[in-house]
């Protein structure tokens, strides 16, 4: 991978995530330790990130914070195209459909315009994408605001999600851990994806190639817990040799 190629990789894993571990780097981009300080000195002097103990942190972005739903809906744009492509061409007309926070579950939304099927999201922004769309049967499920990722959650929406049968739900994650863990940054998301995965028939993880391993300690489910994985990741990543061993499909889009 060349210098430029590295440093576009760094700058999307702090988008996604607001810091990186310099450890994390030189397993993710497999390079030396001297590499990746050199690319992260490079970096923090072009004023795109600033360099911490252990690793760095986007500029802007507080320490540890990961950015905002608007800060990332346009980040890897046709990376995420191509997943919610490939995603939403497994829904099937009048399934009851289950929709993640996230920005590529909003583009799975998108896809899914004009469909005779019912969505069930605790997304505010898969409710901008579809509201005025009549073949779309839309369900909000309740929840506090965080306002930052356009979502709601606590135990209002995992009530909410007690009393759904759902046909398949697309789930995204901050990471997913070479062991299979699927993990994600914030604990009240984390309880309501949970609940996601037990009330519906078929789970179908989404994730861009920067969530292998990505960031997050809140452990959502395993990949030996969904049906399929949608991915932009190399097929060699060992999570995915994991899952495709257990029999999961694993979708390269």
């Amino acid at each position: 991978m060349l210098p430029h190629q590295r440093e576009e990789w760094i700058v999307r894993l702090l988008r996604d995530h607001g810091t990186v571990s310099a450890n994390e780097l030189v397993r993710k981009l497999k390079v030396s330790a001297p590499t990746v300080r050199r690319d992260l000195e490079r970096l923090e002097a072009e004023g795109v990130l600033r360099r911490v103990h252990g690793g760095a942190h986007l500029i802007g972005a507080p320490h540890g914070e990961p950015a905002t739903f608007e800060a990332l809906v346009d980040e890897g744009a046709a990376e995420k195209d191509a997943i919610a492509a490939a995603a939403a061409a497994l829904v099937q007309d009048r399934q009851v459909v289950v929709l993640d926070i996230g920005t590529t579950t909003v583009r799975i939304a998108e896809r899914l315009r004009g469909r005779a099927v019912t969505v069930i999201t605790n997304s505010l922004a898969v409710l901008d994408v579809l509201r005025e769309d009549e073949a779309v049967d839309l369900v909000m499920l309740g929840g506090s605001l965080n306002r930052r990722y356009h979502a709601l959650s606590g135990p209002l929406a995992e009530d909410a999600l007690a009393s759904v049968s759902g046909d398949i739900a697309f789930l995204s994650c901050s990471g997913v851990r070479p062991d299979g863990s699927v993990v994600d940054d914030m604990g009240q998301e984390a309880v309501v994806k949970r609940a996601m995965v037990r009330r519906v028939s078929s789970v179908v993880l989404v994730a861009t190639a920067v969530k292998f391993p990505g960031t997050g300690s809140m452990r959502v489910c395993s990949t030996t817990d969904v049906a399929r994985i949608v991915t932009s990741a190399s097929l060699d990543e060992p999570a995915l040799e994991l899952a495709r061993r257990e029999g999961v499909e694993v979708i390269t889009a």
